[in-house]
């Protein structure tokens, strides 16, 4: 094969950001803070967590997932939305003076954390299994006639919500848009790796001239404050409520493993191992939960971010997650950061969440997947009406003894009939191998 553009399913990238300099890599951790921060600062919005705690426990979490995983994989680890239901049902949030479900449910939030610390145990225990099966073994049911339409699906999945954002002021998502666009195509130098954070902050500006932006948060905001720390404490009841959404998450884990490496051209499920990227995340959701923060989860809008800037430099996250530390000790920039409208996030979001759509198709291209073949279209078919519909009605609820309830997401039903119409259907060759190494470009030359 040729290797004067790039590897079969790679793209030229930065691998190496320390040649572009030292501000420059602080400007792209600040980028991959930014697309981070809107839905990691929602999750304990929603279930009543501290938001100062979610932040560090997502900084101190990454960092954990970066050193489990030797420093190898660029991911940033955010707030899961998946626990929310496991959330709702151990410490559903309670009703104010308006009727409303405002008030923080400060007795069981500490049970729900301690089921999500179990969890993560969970997938510690995966990890082990990995280990001492193979890789291999375990990769042989997520070909990429799987793994190419779950990472299709993430994408369209997350696509209302960046709609729904944008409605709210559509001049505002097109600018930051549209400076995202005209940045990535046109800019030059630094103007093109950092295209987010200049949307972002053109569009802040346009915000501001319109009226849009509310200060009122910065000036009742501390400006220094140490993040509350809340240790767990554990249930039967919350444990069975909480536990079996690893389940489900493992597999988004993996749709997910699959589409930084489908970004990058680097085969992060072989090296440093599916074993250890899950052992990671579970590490980082232990560590999370133990002080009072949500489950944490490699997050695709930072995916997205490696898609269209492509710096893939792990170092970059480790940026991103030092900067999400300092946020939660300072809660007057955070506050800043909360001022900018959702339609603006919106905008973002809409470059972002179709980035990882295309990653998708990318991947089932270069893997040469032959849809001419019936057993792939009705897999691929079946993959992406799963995920599509059950996300639109709410997933597959089940009552389990007890009065608990369990609930599976559209994503994590879209696998399992992936995985289960892969091994069922005849016709199933995949071999999981190494792939050859991308070729390591340097910005400058472009």
């Amino acid at each position: 094969m040729s290797k004067n553009k790039h590897t079969s399913i790679g793209q030229e990238g930065v691998f190496d950001a320390r040649r572009l300099g030292v501000p420059k890599m602080i400007l792209l951790g600040m980028q991959h803070t930014f697309a981070m921060f809107g839905a990691t600062v929602l999750v304990p919005i929603m279930t009543g967590l501290n938001v100062s705690t979610t932040l560090l426990m997502a900084g101190l979490g990454t960092l954990l997932f970066h050193l489990v995983t030797k420093g190898k994989v660029p991911a940033f680890l955010g707030s899961s939305f998946a626990f929310l239901g496991g959330y709702a049902a151990v410490a559903p949030m309670l009703l104010d003076a308006n009727g409303e479900a405002t008030i923080a449910n400060a007795e069981m939030l500490p049970y729900a954390c301690g089921g999500v610390l179990v969890a993560g145990l969970v997938y510690i225990l995966m990890a082990g299994i990995i280990s001492v099966c193979g890789v291999s073994a375990i990769m042989k049911l997520f070909p990429p006639v799987v793994t190419g339409p779950i990472i299709i699906s993430i994408g369209l999945i997350l696509a209302p919500t960046a709609i729904s954002s944008a409605s709210q002021n559509w001049a505002l998502a097109l600018i930051a848009l549209g400076v995202i666009v005209v940045c990535n195509i046109w800019g030059k130098g630094m103007v093109k790796i950092v295209p987010i954070l200049i949307g972002i902050f053109v569009s802040y500006l346009a915000a501001i001239l319109m009226g849009e932006v509310d200060f009122a948060a910065i000036a009742q905001a501390d400006l220094l404050a140490p993040a509350p720390i809340a240790l767990p404490k554990f249930s039967v009841s919350a444990c069975v409520s909480i536990v079996p959404i690893a389940l489900a998450t493992m597999m988004e884990h993996i749709g997910d493993m699959a589409a930084i490496s489908a970004t990058t051209g680097r085969n992060y499920l072989n090296d440093p191992g599916l074993n250890r990227t899950l052992m990671g995340d579970g590490l980082a959701t232990c560590l999370s939960a133990l002080g009072g923060g949500p489950a944490n989860t490699t997050y695709g809008e930072n995916t997205g971010v490696l898609a269209l800037t492509r710096v893939y430099d792990p170092r970059v996250m480790r940026i991103a997650a030092v900067f999400a530390i300092l946020l939660s000790f300072l809660p007057k920039f955070g506050a800043v950061i909360e001022t900018i409208p959702s339609a603006i996030i919106g905008g973002v979001s809409f470059m972002l969440y179709g980035m990882i759509s295309a990653i998708g198709v990318r991947n089932v291209v270069e893997n040469k997947v032959d849809f001419t073949q019936s057993r792939n279209l009705i897999i691929a078919a079946v993959i992406l009406v799963s995920a599509l519909g059950f996300s639109s009605t709410g997933g597959i609820t089940f009552s389990l003894p007890g009065g608990v309830t369990l609930n599976l997401s559209g994503l994590a039903i879209a696998a399992i009939a992936g995985i289960l119409l892969n091994m069922i259907i005849p016709g199933n060759d995949y071999e999981f191998e190494s792939k050859e190494e991308p070729i390591v470009i340097d910005m400058e030359d472009k």
